[in-house]
């Protein structure tokens, strides 16, 4: 008999809850009806939400206390510490990962378990393979994303990959094993490896409720998988100071050639303003780059946990 646990970290999540569980009851007992070999277990992880989800889990947990579980967050501390949390909770044999408002199709969870329990895989993870209903521009800066980072970095993340997975014990040890405090967790299942494999559903829309992701927040949290996992922005910025040294070395060698042809005739302001404000700016650029790396890595000096827990059943 193995134990398949379900991680699904939840932030203000009360009207997916019920549904999400019934319809991935529905999928797991028919799916082990001729086969009774499987358990499962779920481990819901509210991030600090102000809505009714922690009721919604202890509501859950009340009607299945072997079954259901929830790790309740002392504030909100983000959806990657919610994931970690999570994963060391689960006590299974195979851990999904999931998430509540039922974009992840649960109807892949028999194929994943199927692949996982037949062939030397793993790690079963999903993909998108389109983005229908996406906005436009959220939709080509996730392109843009993927190209970027799958050039700069050592780390290939498959483009439209989700976090929604299935993994082996030995794979999950490894990502909770991994001590950062700022995590990234497309990164972090690429860097570990693993033999895996993709499986490719069409885009689904949320059950209930509004997406919690920002423009901003996504965009802030892909400059953190960029500085997680590649150096180049700092070489960037020391390519930046090279070629303005250069360009002001060419330019003394300029105004020097052209005293001797034509004489010194005072030049405009406006020219030198826009030079100091061009080279102020860049040094600006590179400070701000090195500044990001710099708090990234006092954050991780502090050692502080990345979460802390209320109340755990």
């Amino acid at each position: 008999m193995q134990l398949i646990s379900i991680v699904v970290p939840c932030y203000n999540e009360q009207e997916s809850l019920p549904l999400f569980y019934k319809r991935v009851e529905q999928i797991m007992t028919e799916f082990n009806r001729h086969r009774d070999q499987f358990q499962w277990e779920y481990w819901f992880v509210n991030d600090g939400s102000s809505d009714e989800s922690l009721k919604q889990m202890q509501y859950l947990h009340a009607a299945n206390p072997e079954g259901v579980h929830y790790v309740n967050f002392s504030r909100n501390f983000g959806k990657e510490a919610a994931l970690l949390a999570g994963l060391k909770a689960a006590q299974g044999d195979l851990v999904a990962v999931m998430d509540v408002d039922l974009q992840d199709p649960p109807e892949l969870l028999p194929t994943m378990i199927e692949t996982l329990i037949e062939t030397d895989y793993d790690v079963v993870a999903t993909k998108r393979s389109d983005r229908t209903g996406e906005p436009w521009l959220r939709s080509k800066l996730s392109q843009a994303f993927y190209h970027v980072i799958n050039h700069i970095s050592q780390v290939q993340i498959v483009p439209g990959a989700r976090d929604y997975r299935l993994m082996r014990r030995q794979v999950v040890q490894a990502i909770i094993d991994m001590p950062e405090y700022n995590r990234f967790s497309k990164g972090i299942f690429s860097w570990v490896g693993f033999k895996t494999k993709y499986l490719s559903f069409h885009h689904q829309d949320r059950v209930a409720g509004k997406t919690h992701w920002s423009m901003r927040q996504l965009l802030d949290y892909s400059l953190e998988g960029i500085m997680d996992y590649s150096e180049v922005p700092l070489a960037i910025a020391s390519w930046l100071g090279g070629l303005s040294f250069v360009g002001a070395i060419l330019g003394m060698l300029w105004i020097v050639f052209r005293a001797l042809l034509f004489g010194n005739p005072t030049a405009g302001w406006p020219s030198l303003v826009a030079i100091i404000l061009m080279l102020g700016g860049l040094q600006l650029l590179c400070l701000g780059i090195l500044g990001k790396y710099v708090g990234r890595i006092y954050l991780e000096t502090k050692h502080r946990p990345q979460y802390l827990i209320k109340e755990q059943r």
